[in-house]
């Protein structure tokens, strides 16, 4: 046979919350019920998720988690992003609900992906179709690259942030004289975002003032431009 199709179910504290998130990101109602048990489903295009209550649930002990394969994860997060700054005049960085951005995965064969984290605490994470992915990304080279891709497998894969933050700190206590300067900046971009993870935003502030003042080249510019950008959203976010 052809054409199945499986829909996720996963656990929430109210359908009410998931459904008004969801239909942020361009999600649309496709059934609800309060009896005898309530539960909700919601669909954008091919992608469709249903959602059970749980009374007293705590998002924060979730294990709900569901991959999305698609062909297009930079279009799919930037109709989230335009989403959320509509409704709520920034992206959602911290806290619950959220959404972390593109990136490469070192625990993913370096396949690019992002997690959106909802109110029901489940990871609904977006990889790019094998069909539709380039060829992966090399391996980093770089001392804070690799600190970068190891801090990026613990917080946007695990959601063990404090772990990564330990890399990230540890990494830039120690500069070397030979650290690519975009490097620099990508980790102090991504220590930045943890922070507001953590809800810290005096660290968060600290660090996108030393990515600002890292010295690059044009070409190096262009290369952060990405980290830049990411940069302007946790500024936004921390208003």
């Amino acid at each position: 046979m052809t054409n199945e199709v499986t829909v996720p179910l996963l656990p929430c504290a109210s359908i009410d919350d998931i459904e008004s998130f969801y239909g942020v990101l361009g999600f649309h109602t496709t059934y609800k019920q309060r009896r005898p048990n309530p539960c909700v489903g919601v669909r954008r295009e091919d992608l469709q998720l249903q959602f059970f209550e749980i009374p007293g649930f705590d998002p924060e002990q979730s294990y709900g988690s569901c991959l999305v394969l698609t062909g297009d994860i930079e279009g799919l997060h930037r109709a989230f992003a335009a989403g959320m700054r509509a409704a709520y005049g920034k992206v959602l960085v911290s806290g619950t609900p959220r959404m972390t951005r593109p990136r490469a995965r070192k625990n993913a064969d370096g396949v690019g992906g992002f997690s959106v984290i909802d109110p029901g605490g489940n990871w609904i994470r977006v990889f790019r179709h094998a069909t539709s992915a380039p060829a992966p990304a090399t391996a980093p080279e770089g001392r804070l690259a690799k600190a970068l891709a190891n801090a990026v497998v613990q917080a946007d894969s695990r959601g063990a942030v404090g772990q990564a933050v330990r890399i990230l700190d540890s990494a830039l206590a120690r500069p070397h004289a030979d650290d690519d300067p975009v490097e620099q900046v990508e980790v102090l971009v991504y220590r930045a975002e943890l922070a507001m993870v953590l809800h810290d935003p005096e660290t968060a502030a600290e660090m996108l003032a030393r990515a600002r003042s890292v010295t690059l080249t044009e070409g190096q510019s262009e290369r952060a431009a990405s980290a830049f950008d990411n940069a302007a959203e946790l500024a936004a976010a921390k208003r």
